[in-house]
């Protein structure tokens, strides 16, 4: 038998293996039979089965087709879950951001059983002011100036816009110019504007004798320009050449660009003139300024006589709690409502007046193309004007009971009937001034907003307390002027919107967590009540040390800054 050589040799064929043995016959038979027999055991394949043979047989025979595998197993999970189809963007559902929601009114249905039963609030109108400046108190010291004044460079001539307060910021910042660049200022012109729509002239808001006189030695004050100067300009003042003065600028600026201007022309217009003078100045302007905020800027005799009826009136109501009452400036109405661009719980029906008054006043500004709009936003960075319902659970929360009185200073509230049934009973002793006077005192003052606003302004200024519940310029010189007049201490609860956002739209904190939240606060606006004004903040807000000095109790010594 010759080996089997696995390589080829030249000229010889490679032997074949020997054959396999033949099967025995009866093997082969009995092999067949137990195949039969176990076929037949087995139960048939459903049609499912079958499929899913067929297609492995397929894909064995077929291994490219393992290249779309993810492919179809991806599809297969989208189909089985029946999240989306072939044609529709998925749809991802986020939770809302904490404090981005209004969710006040289901806050107070569930603390309202606990506020009312809590008994341990003490007399807190009373106690709230524990806060006193370090060894020493502030009080006013705004010096007139006794000498005459130098021939005047010229007149300058100021409009001023915005609703009551702006107004005010131009006059007292054309006060310091004028009397900067020695120049002789026209009782500023009020330009009429289309959201408060109140015509009222300078006489007919502040006593404008009072203010002539109270300047006098410090800036010269006219009614209007001579007739031989207006001569030249036909006497039309759209002929006056108008600086358009950039906002916040310097002093500097006047004396470098205006006053060459205003020597050759002998007289120059200002349009429009609110904020254009930096908060930061030399003390020479920053005392004009004082000088005309705190002494010459006084309301004209009607409003302050109504103004001081009301507080009497309101300290008569409030004997039991020693004449002290609180106010709160309210900022519910509806323009601001639209303004703010916030979500209430008012349904479709606030969501088409929001539309309407954003379109009436403001035309387009906010559907430009491009601009968006995210009111969950704006409610977590403390944008949204607190409802009259927030104010009152706020209010409670910090102390006053159901016997405060509270003086309400606001204008029309928007869909008051609602919005106010909160208030009112958490607070039954809530009263505005269309409630303390008569129709006949408010007749000349009702389709006057500005003037309305000084009567508001007069009442929240001789409260025990004042909260404000949106920015503005009504309480930032409310606050400037209630420093001026007790001690320098503002006596003024600034809530911390961000904060309120969050807890108002907590539901499970209990009545104890959220009080101890609002105690927290008041406190809070007690220590910052004694504020001094930094280069960048507004003398009417901070009088601190320009406006005010500083008395030293140990040796009665007086400073014009801080210790």
């Amino acid at each position: 038998m010759h080996p089997y050589n696995r390589l080829p040799s030249s000229g010889h064929s490679t032997p074949s293996p020997p054959p396999s043995p033949l099967r025995s016959p009866r093997l082969r038979h009995s092999r067949s039979k137990g195949a039969r027999f176990t076929q037949a055991q087995q139960p048939g394949r459903t049609f499912p089965q079958r499929l899913a043979w067929l297609i492995l047989s397929v894909l064995l025979r077929r291994q490219g087709i393992f290249l779309f595998a993810p492919l179809i197993y991806i599809s297969g999970m989208l189909l089985y879950m029946g999240t989306v189809s072939f044609d529709v963007v998925p749809v991802i559902k986020h939770r809302p951001a904490p404090g981005s929601v209004y969710r006040s009114p289901q806050l107070l249905a569930k603390l309202r059983h606990e506020m009312d039963s809590d008994n341990t609030s003490t007399d807190a109108i009373s106690t709230i002011w524990k806060h006193s400046y370090k060894g020493g108190q502030w009080k006013p010291c705004i010096n007139n100036s006794s000498g005459g004044l130098p021939e005047s460079n010229g007149y300058i001539y100021v409009e001023a816009n915005g609703g009551l307060n702006q107004q005010r910021t131009s006059i007292c910042n054309a006060v310091a110019v004028a009397g900067y660049l020695n120049a002789t200022l026209v009782i500023p012109n009020f330009h009429f504007h289309s959201i408060w729509r109140d015509p009222s002239k300078f006489s007919e808001i502040y006593d404008e004798e009072y203010f002539i006189k109270t300047l006098e030695n410090d800036v010269r004050i006219v009614n209007k320009i001579p007739e031989y100067i207006m001569e030249r300009f036909d006497h039309n003042m759209t002929n006056v050449y108008n600086f358009r003065i950039k906002a916040w600028s310097s002093i500097q600026y006047y004396k470098d660009t205006v006053l060459p201007r205003l020597l050759e022309e002998l007289v120059i217009r200002i349009s429009p003139f609110a904020n254009r003078l930096s908060f930061d100045a030399p003390p020479t302007v920053q005392r004009l300024r004082c000088l005309a905020n705190y002494k010459a800027l006084r309301f004209s005799n009607p409003i302050l006589s109504l103004g001081e009826i009301l507080v009497a009136r309101m300290r008569e109501r409030s004997a039991s709690n020693g004449g002290k009452y609180i106010s709160v400036h309210l900022r519910f109405e509806e323009d601001m409502v639209a303004f703010s661009c916030c979500i209430f719980d008012g349904g479709h029906k606030e969501l088409e007046d929001m539309k309407a008054a954003r379109e009436k006043g403001w035309k387009g500004k906010f559907t430009k193309p491009g601009r968006v709009i995210r009111p969950g936003a704006i409610r977590v960075n403390g944008k949204c004007p607190m409802t009259p319902l927030e104010v009152g659970l706020m209010l409670r929360g910090m102390g006053f009971d159901n016997n405060t009185f509270i003086y309400l200073a606001s204008g029309k509230i928007y869909d008051a009937e609602r919005n106010m049934a909160p208030l009112l009973e958490m607070f039954p002793n809530l009263l505005t001034k269309e409630m303390l006077a008569s129709p006949e005192e408010l007749s000349p003052f009702k389709n006057f907003s500005s003037r309305m606003a000084a009567i508001d302004y007069t009442v929240c200024l001789h409260s025990e307390v004042f909260v404000t519940t949106q920015g503005g310029n009504f309480p930032h010189f409310l606050m400037g002027h209630r420093r001026y007049l007790y001690g320098g201490h503002s006596k003024t609860i600034r809530p911390d919107k961000r904060k309120l956002a969050l807890l108002f739209d907590n539901p499970t904190i209990g009545w104890k967590n959220f009080k101890r939240h609002m105690l927290n606060m008041r406190s809070h606006s007690d220590s910052k009540g004694f504020e001094l004004k930094r280069p960048s903040d507004s003398i009417y807000t901070f009088p601190c040390p320009d406006c005010m000095c500083f008395t030293n109790k140990s040796n009665d010594t007086k400073s014009s800054l801080a210790p």
